[in-house]
């Protein structure tokens, strides 16, 4: 794969960008959310088709896990402001892998590169043209807080071993395919992959006083988010979806294969409403 150095455009969008503090309510936000509903040609399975797309590309370009979770924000930030026609979702995901990847790798794809993992859908100048639309339609902000900033600071606060950090990677890049999850603000998102992966791994206690501290939530408060990505790894290996395929292999520790924590999760959510 031909790769290209990003100095230049790192310094020229870092100078566009915001600086917003840590604790400003826009970097503390949720991703965009309620968009699909504004969307004429676009729904929440076909989200679900380019989410899992994308998370192929991510793993065979072999990017930074930062980078996956920016390019969903771009998305995500993009569908809420513009109607996006069925014909060119994916040059959207393209477009904002490729404005992710400048942004966070030190070597990034060249548009060749995206070119052919898209099986030549879309030419060199759509997709120069999708990215500087997307940019210019974001105001070039691209500094917000996703769930990996928050993952890295819990899985310290877990003191988390290796089975453990690919769980909770596991269950946060399922829950980019998840709809419903874009209602929830990053650091939930992130608390909540690792109460899931701690349930489904068995680990005791399931939640610390630790992990309440470090993330500010209480077990109780995590259950709704965690339930949904628990309910998804139960369906997601029958639906063949890549997030599984990728975690399935001895790389990620086959953390996919671990039988879902279904009935653990439903008995915890009648014992909290007990």
């Amino acid at each position: 794969m031909c790769l290209m150095p990003m100095t230049n455009w790192l310094l020229w969008i870092t100078s566009r960008t915001s600086t917003s503090s840590i604790n400003s309510p826009s970097m503390r936000a949720s991703r965009p959310h309620d968009y699909i509903d504004s969307q004429v040609e676009i729904d929440a399975k076909m989200g679900a088709i380019l989410a899992d797309w994308i998370i192929e590309v991510h793993h065979k370009f072999e990017l930074m896990p930062k980078t996956l979770y920016l390019t969903f924000y771009v998305i995500d930030r993009y569908l809420s402001m513009e109607m996006v026609p069925r014909r060119e979702l994916q040059l959207v995901g393209v477009g904002a892998m490729l404005i992710a990847c400048k942004y966070e790798e030190i070597w990034a794809p060249e548009v060749n590169d995206f070119i052919c993992i898209s099986d030549s859908a879309y030419t060199r100048e759509q997709i120069l043209g999708m990215e500087k639309t997307i940019l210019n339609k974001l105001e070039w902000n691209l500094t917000v807080l996703t769930p990996y900033v928050f993952l890295v600071r819990f899985l310290k606060a877990a003191a988390s071993d290796k089975d453990m950090q690919h769980m909770v990677f596991f269950f946060a890049e399922l829950g980019l395919v998840q709809y419903p999850m874009i209602m929830y603000r990053p650091s939930m998102v992130a608390a909540s992959a690792v109460y899931a992966a701690r349930c489904t791994l068995k680990k005791s206690p399931f939640w610390t006083k630790t992990l309440k501290r470090h993330t500010g939530f209480s077990e109780q408060q995590l259950l709704d988010c965690s339930k949904i990505l628990v309910n998804a790894h139960a369906t997601a290996t029958e639906s063949k979806q890549k997030v599984v395929y990728k975690y399935s292999h001895e790389q990620f520790a086959a953390v996919a294969l671990h039988p879902a924590a279904t009935k653990m999760m439903e008995e915890l959510k009648k014992f909290s409403i007990e």
